[in-house]
């Protein structure tokens, strides 16, 4: 059995624990560590007990270089229990230098694999601090014997031209978590409303866009109840301080709390109609290139998602055909591409994704186990080869999700 040690930046993350599950229902040993940044119970696994490194702080950046160095000094004592595993997987850069310290604590032959699923606008700075944090990403991870992302753009937009990281890239979209497919619910489409009930636009995940914030009341507020926004997951609250204050004083948008990712999926994706897949919060950068949880989450449940116009999102659902793309992030754009909904439009829009192959949204068991035999041959192969920049475009239109 593989035994991975997984260090994650943020215990309470429902992705960390999303990662957690995929390694485990493919056959490996996890063992989790890293910092507690904030209370989120749902984000437990059970059977596994983290081990705490520290306590770190959502936006406090220098915060975090002095708990990722008091981490590495007293790592000794966290770890130096635990048997030797086979590889270390480290969840952004912070834990990619705690990683290193780990390896010379295990006797100094324990690969690496750099797990980076979005790029912190700090990165991508153009001045001294961005070349000096791109050099520390460089120097940290010239070993690393892969590196897991989840969108092709951040390939084609940073980590190749910028990053100056050589580890080969596993593209692992962020699909849905279906271990067990056979007791989950068939998706079926979102009922129409009744007369004078609204459509709804579920905004899911992590809530850390003052931008969609605001378009989104403002939109509702001209549709005068005609529409309905609902909001579940994490709020950022060091972007979004008036987050709760605010969404109280919304007359047509609602927050009902955090969620369990994959159990409560179809829950809350059957209480809409479409999802909110844009993101502003980094934009022209990070936002420009992901591919967000909730444009997997929304299309397994067939619910129609709405993507920006010039995205790595909105050229995913011009691929396939499906989804609906905003052209400006105004009120008025958002009014003229949903305004004069009717139940055949939504019906269409709905069946389009139908029609899509499963895969394109979920990664079941055999994903799992596939990926953990990826993984096992980084311990025993260290000659990996580098993937060429012209390997690029065959990713983009890789269904399975594996590079």
């Amino acid at each position: 059995m593989l035994q991975i040690l997984y260090l994650a930046q943020d215990l309470a993350d429902p992705a960390v624990r999303r990662r957690t599950l995929t390694l485990l229902a493919g056959g490996a040993h996890v063992t989790l560590a890293g910092f507690r940044r904030g209370g989120n119970p749902l984000a437990a696994v059970s059977g596994v007990e983290p081990i705490e490194l520290g306590t770190t702080a959502d936006g406090r950046f220098a915060q975090r270089l002095g708990a990722v160095a008091a981490a590495c000094l007293s790592l000794k004592s966290r770890l130096g229990h635990l048997r030797k595993p086979d590889l270390i997987i480290a969840r952004n850069l912070e834990m990619l230098a705690v990683a290193k310290r780990a390896v010379t604590l295990f006797g100094g032959d324990v690969p690496i694999v750099y797990e980076c699923l979005d790029i912190h606008r700090l990165m991508l700075r153009r001045d001294m601090v961005g070349r000096a944090l791109r050099a520390a990403e460089a120097r940290l991870g010239r070993d690393a014997r892969s590196l897991i992302t989840s969108s092709p753009a951040f390939i084609e937009h940073y980590f190749r031209p910028l990053s100056g990281l050589e580890a080969p890239p596993m593209l692992l979209e962020n699909k849905v978590l279906e271990i067990d497919g056979s007791t989950l619910p068939a998706a079926v489409p979102a009922p129409y409303p009744q007369p004078g009930a609204p459509w709804r636009i579920g905004w899911f995940g992590a809530l850390r866009c003052r931008k969609s914030l605001h378009l989104l009341a403002e939109f509702s507020r001209r549709m005068e109840g005609r529409f309905e926004v609902v909001l579940r997951g994490r709020p950022a609250y060091s972007e979004l301080r008036d987050f709760d204050g605010f969404v109280q004083n919304e007359p047509f948008i609602r927050f009902d709390g955090a969620y369990r990712n994959p159990e409560d999926l179809a829950e809350i994706y059957g209480a809409v109609h479409f999802t909110w897949a844009i993101d502003f919060f980094e934009e022209g950068q990070n936002s420009n290139w992901l591919l967000p949880n909730r444009l997997y989450e929304g299309c397994r449940h067939r619910r129609v998602p709405i993507a920006m116009k010039g995205t790595e999102t909105a050229r995913f659902l011009a691929v396939r055909g499906i989804g609906l793309v905003l052209d400006d992030a105004n009120p008025d754009a958002l009014a003229a591409l949903l305004g004069s909904m009717t139940p055949d439009q939504f019906s269409e829009a709905a069946d389009r994704i139908g029609r899509c192959h499963p895969a394109t949204w979920v990664f079941d068991r055999s994903d799992c186990e596939t990926l953990v035999r990826r993984l096992a041959t980084l311990t025993h192969d260290a000659t990996q080869t580098i993937i060429p920049a012209a390997a690029l475009a065959e990713a983009r239109h890789n269904e399975s999700g594996l590079l």
